[in-house]
């Protein structure tokens, strides 16, 4: 396959950045979409060009590092990770555009590089739970009932990509947040923090600068392990009851 890349190239977060535009040849159908750049920046190199930084690591869909908009979406035209988009998906002669994740809470820090801290310090407010010390507690000593434990698993299944910042038109993190609180809430281990984590991690996705929810839906359609939008109004509704109780 030949293709044409528009990437965006940004040499610091203070610098100003440009598309620019690449072509690529002899990229295989099977090659993963990070394989792609893997083979631009060589010829970058060979050229003596300074080659496309971009965020990646396990580079098999769980470790949330990879963070690309292509042609507009978040991680690409398929639901999955951009680590694990094939270029099966593309066509011979494509102008892909390549861009980083688009939100004031997630700074450009070089090309399609960004920082996501913000999410690091979303989880430190209130993402834990409490853990005596001692000897482990025997495995069935607390009962969790079926469906709340596949809720669990549900939102547990979050990666931390930001796909759901991303693609809001708001640049919200609510589906983020909410799945977060919520696999923790749902649990008898998390009961202790329930009022206070909720309070404190909204608080904390507020001070970030990450835009309000007005539901649109976007977030839930690009998240790659599909955590449903109704988490989103399960955490709301742990918010209102978590304020009520405090109140009290």
């Amino acid at each position: 396959m030949k293709l044409r890349l528009r990437v965006w190239r940004q040499k610091n977060a203070d610098a100003p950045g440009a598309m620019v535009t690449y072509e690529v040849d002899g990229i295989s159908r099977d090659m993963s979409f990070l394989e792609m750049l893997d083979t631009l920046n060589e010829e970058l190199i060979l050229r003596g060009e300074e080659p496309v930084a971009f965020d990646h690591d396990c580079r098999e869909g769980i470790c949330g590092a990879c963070s690309l908009v292509i042609n507009g979406d978040a991680h690409g035209p398929e639901r999955t990770t951009t680590c694990q988009l094939h270029m099966r998906s593309f066509e011979d002669g494509d102008t892909i555009d390549v861009e980083p994740w688009r939100a004031s809470a997630f700074p450009v820090v070089k090309d399609l590089v960004v920082d996501r801290s913000a999410f690091d310090r979303i989880i430190q407010a209130g993402g834990y739970i409490s853990v005596p010390t001692g000897s482990a507690p025997e495995a069935h000593a607390t009962p969790v009932p079926k469906a709340d434990a596949d809720a669990a698993f549900e939102h547990a299944e979050c990666i931390g990509c930001g796909a759901c910042v991303a693609a809001c038109p708001n640049g919200s993190a609510m589906l983020f947040t909410s799945a977060k609180i919520n696999h923790l809430n749902v649990l008898p281990q998390g009961g202790p923090e329930r009022e206070t984590r909720v309070l404190d991690m909204v608080a904390a996705m507020d001070e970030e600068g990450f835009g309000g929810c007005t539901l649109t839906g976007e977030c839930a359609t690009a998240c790659p392990k599909g955590i449903p939008l109704p988490s989103i109004t399960t955490m709301n509704r742990e918010w209102l009851r978590a304020t009520r109780k405090v109140k009290r």
